[in-house]
């Protein structure tokens, strides 16, 4: 996988980094895994905007993706590497030995005609999901459970991953990739491997309607708002705006957010380096 860089023949393509696309080997999804996406613009159910900075967009439907990966007694045989227009990582359509087809999260690496498996003892090898118990020490996994059953949660955008670190009675430690070290139920499932499509996070859409396609509005800053709109506006010429907070007033940068009380905090041993100020 890599990136395309435009020559500037235009002022949009001067900045303009895309990926080259060249894994992908099929551009008409599969049928029988598509829904409908209803969009709403940022409304609620009374027309109200509840959500700004949202609207237009191309028309795009949804891929059915496995996320739990429960269907042990078959192989599967991968059929094609496809894009998905709702989320930065690949998908991958495999078909399972009865003839059933779905659409998983594709790993990187992984390639047409591939066979993988899921369940407890199956090999760990790329592509294939199975219990954080049978996964050896240091494995790199992704598309990982929180609860057993309830589908894979955490490191499933493009190019994350997860190493398991250590197993401490029925729990697993993980580091995620957020640099955050939790643990996790040794019968959740992981997949192996890391998530395709690495390059994603060098891309640049190069001129705002790229991001007008993808559904975003002009996004309004708070510093240049009056102060009845945001608690960063007001003032004569261009003030600095004071301390980052949002609109309702709650901080930024720094700033903790996260209930003390909540249940999981005892499954975090450490929290991510950004957020330790």
């Amino acid at each position: 996988m890599a990136v395309r860089k435009f020559k500037p023949v235009t002022p949009g393509q001067r900045n303009k980094v895309i990926s080259a696309f060249d894994d992908i080997t099929c551009t008409t999804p599969e049928k029988s895994l598509l829904k409908p996406i209803k969009r709403t613009g940022g409304r609620n159910n009374q027309s109200k905007m509840t959500m700004r900075y949202l609207g237009g967009g191309h028309k795009r439907m949804y891929r059915v993706i496995d996320f739990h990966r429960d269907k042990d007694q078959y192989t599967a045989t991968v059929k094609t590497i496809e894009y998905d227009p709702n989320r930065s990582a690949r998908i991958a359509l495999v078909v399972y030995g009865d003839g059933e087809k779905r659409y998983i999260i594709a790993p990187n690496g992984i390639k047409v005609g591939q066979v993988i498996a899921s369940g407890p003892g199956v090999a760990p090898e790329i592509g294939n999901a199975l219990p954080l118990s049978e996964i050896p020490l240091g494995t790199l996994v992704h598309n990982i459970e929180l609860r057993p059953g309830c589908g894979a949660a955490m490191a499933r955008s493009a190019g994350t991953f997860a190493q398991l670190t250590a197993r401490e009675g029925g729990h697993a430690i993980l580091r995620l990739p957020s640099g955050e070290t939790r643990m996790v139920l040794v019968t959740c499932r992981a997949t192996v491997g890391t998530v395709s499509n690495p390059d994603h996070s060098l891309e640049s859409h190069g001129k705002a309607g790229r991001k007008r396609w993808l559904g975003r509005r002009p996004r309004t800053r708070g510093v240049v708002m009056n102060p009845v709109d945001h608690p960063m506006g007001g003032g004569e010429g261009r003030a600095a705006g004071g301390h980052p907070r949002s609109r309702k007033g709650v901080p930024a940068k720094g700033y903790k957010t996260r209930n003390p009380k909540k249940t999981s905090s005892k499954f975090i041993l450490e929290r991510s380096k950004k957020r330790k100020k």
